[in-house]
C-alpha cells in the first residue's frame, strides 16, 4: 500500500513497523549548479523544501529510524543534518551512495539490516536502487524521485514494497 501525503498529516498508524524493516530513500534537496559553488550546497528553496517535509514526516510520527546514511556530497550531508536533527538520530558518511555508485551494494546493504535507516543520496543511483528493490532490475524505473522528496520501502515476506511517498510539492 502507497501513502501518498497532499495534507500536512499522516493518517494515525502509519509509522508502526509491525516487525518489517523499513528503508527510506531521500533525494537531496534542490542544489546550487556547479557554475555557481563548486561544493554544490542547498540553494533557499532546496533547504526549505527538505525542512518542510522533514517537519510534516515527523510531526506525524511516520519516520523512525536507527541511523541515517549519506554519500558525503554538501547538498547529501545538509539533507541528512535536517533529518537527523529532528529525529535525534547519527548521521553517517558512506560509500557506495554517490550518482553513478552500482546500486547492488547498498541493495546487498538494506536487505541484510535488521532495523530502519534512511538513505540520503543522488539520483540515478536512488532510482536504480528502488529498481533492484522493487523489481529486481535496476534499470526498470519503478519511482520518480523528487529533490527533497521522501520514499519509504518495506521489507516483507514478499519482498521490497513502496508504504509512503512524500515529494515537497505534497506539502
Amino acid at each position: 500500500m502507497v501513502e501518498y501525503v497532499t495534507s500536512g498529516e499522516l493518517t494515525s498508524g502509519q509509522g508502526e513497523k509491525g516487525g518489517a524493516v523499513r528503508v527510506y530513500l531521500v533525494q537531496h534537496g534542490e542544489a546550487k549548479s556547479e557554475e555557481e559553488d563548486p561544493d554544490r550546497p542547498l540553494t533557499d528553496r532546496g533547504a526549505t523544501e527538505v525542512r518542510r517535509v522533514v517537519g510534516v514526516a515527523n510531526g506525524a510520527g511516520s519516520v523512525m529510524v536507527e541511523r541515517i546514511v549519506h554519500s558525503g556530497k554538501t547538498r547529501a550531508r545538509q539533507t541528512a543534518a535536517a533529518w537527523g536533527e529532528a529525529l535525534g538520530v547519527p548521521i553517517g558518511e558512506s560509500d557506495g551512495l554517490a550518482p553513478r555508485d552500482d546500486p547492488a551494494i547498498w541493495a546487498a546493504r538494506v536487505t541484510a539490516e535488521t532495523g530502519d535507516m534512511m538513505l540520503v543520496g543522488h539520483l540515478p543511483h536512488l532510482a536504480r536502487l528502488a529498481g533492484i528493490l522493487l523489481a529486481g532490475d535496476p534499470d526498470r524505473p519503478v519511482l520518480a524521485f523528487r529533490q527533497g522528496g521522501l520514499v519509504g520501502l518495506e521489507e516483507g515476506p514478499a519482498g521490497w514494497s513502496v508504504w509512503l511517498v512524500l515529494p515537497p510539492a505534497a506539502v
